[in-house]
């Protein structure tokens, strides 16, 4: 791998976050839109975590912390930079993140369906908590 490099997404790069995601992401939120994006930036300036290599972008992860939890989302990595230690990369930083933070446990979205990323979590050190369900309930049209 050249070059990698994790920084925090800027406003300047929403539509590149976004179109990103379409092609690398699995899967879709109802937050995936440049107003749910900017409003994470804007909120959180250090949430979204961006690895870069030559100058591309190859990967993304969401490290949110309320105070309380450590949550993780959108890690995706360009389909053909898998395998090359990005993900684990991104992880890395949102853990630091977390601790230098005073975060005690991280937790992930993960989609059951998407297998392929239960291994890189796995690989990552987290597990799946079965004793958990997610509920959910969207606040908006």
């Amino acid at each position: 791998m050249t070059d990698l490099r994790i920084r925090p997404a800027t406003a300047d790069d929403l539509d590149t976050v976004l179109a990103f995601w379409k092609t690398s992401a699995e899967g879709t939120s109802i937050s995936d839109d440049r107003e749910g994006v900017a409003r994470l930036v804007a909120r959180d300036p250090e949430a979204l975590l961006l690895a870069e290599t030559d100058g591309e972008l190859a990967g993304t992860v969401i490290a949110g912390f309320d105070g309380w939890r450590c949550h993780l989302y959108r890690l995706a990595v360009h389909p053909d930079r898998r395998r090359q230690g990005i993900g684990s990369a991104l992880l890395a930083a949102a853990e630091e993140r977390f601790v230098r933070l005073g975060g005690r446990r991280g937790d992930a979205m993960v989609l059951t369906r998407n297998e392929s990323a239960h291994h890189a979590w796995r690989t990552a050190g987290y597990a799946p908590e079965e004793h958990w369900r997610r509920w959910v309930k969207p606040l908006a049209d």
